[in-house]
């Protein structure tokens, strides 16, 4: 079996943690985002737009570096964090979740934005018409028709998270039951010529990862059905 053969399940939990932890935030700020995306005619929306993609076009060490940076107990975020929790952003599982937030922000922000932009306005507005407030004329007309975006964009953003490998390194090092996720542990293996271990822990993540893309696509095949 494939459990009982693996040495430490602490990476596990914590990969779970940080992945649950960035998609509940991430879905939190990125739906009024989003919001705002699809509909607005501001000239900022390109930059903005730009800005949220640049985690799919840079190399995650480019990331990791700045961020870094700014997470650095002499810059300006890191003295403020320093000063308000008396940790350190860098090599803490705190500084995990702000870098996967940054890191995983397009894989919330662009289903949800092609979600909202193929619903529209129409129906939201005439909600209002009738009395409703926009919180719940979005929460009762939005949020269900753009229910498969919402699916979509939480799970893509739960398994890129779980994925993830060159930032956490950068950010949050290899500190057991701390910052060591998954991916870490599967690195640390090769490193020390583990390969029965990296093995077990590879074979996982790609068996959910599969198991995670195949929930997707037959709900939004469900979905297609249901709509026809």
């Amino acid at each position: 079996m494939l459990f009982p053969m693996i040495d430490d399940f602490g990476p596990l939990w914590l990969t779970l943690k940080l992945a649950v932890t960035v998609t509940i935030i991430l879905l939190i700020l990125g739906t009024p985002f989003s919001w705002w995306l699809a509909h607005t005619k501001s000239r900022l929306k390109p930059i903005c737009e730009t800005v949220v993609s640049l985690p799919l076009v840079l190399p995650p060490t480019v990331i990791g570096f700045y961020l870094l940076v700014a997470f650095n107990p002499n810059s300006l975020l890191g003295a403020f964090w320093m000063t308000m929790t008396g940790e350190t952003l860098t090599f803490s599982f705190n500084g995990l979740v702000l870098a996967s937030l940054v890191y995983s922000l397009p894989f919330m922000v662009q289903p949800l934005q092609s979600a909202f932009e193929v619903v529209g306005r129409k129906e939201y507005e005439a909600a209002q018409s009738l009395g409703a407030t926009p919180l719940d004329a979005f929460v009762s007309v939005i949020i269900p028709m753009s229910l498969r975006g919402f699916i979509s964009a939480m799970v893509l953003t739960f398994a890129h998270t779980i994925g993830e490998f060159g930032i956490v390194l950068m950010v949050g090092g290899n500190i057991p039951n701390e910052t060591k996720v998954i991916s870490i542990a599967i690195y640390e293996h090769v490193e020390t010529l583990e390969y029965a271990q990296a093995h077990l822990w590879s074979a996982f993540l790609l068996l959910m990862s599969f198991a995670i893309l195949l929930g997707v696509y037959t709900l939004n095949k469900r979905f297609r059905l249901n709509v026809g």
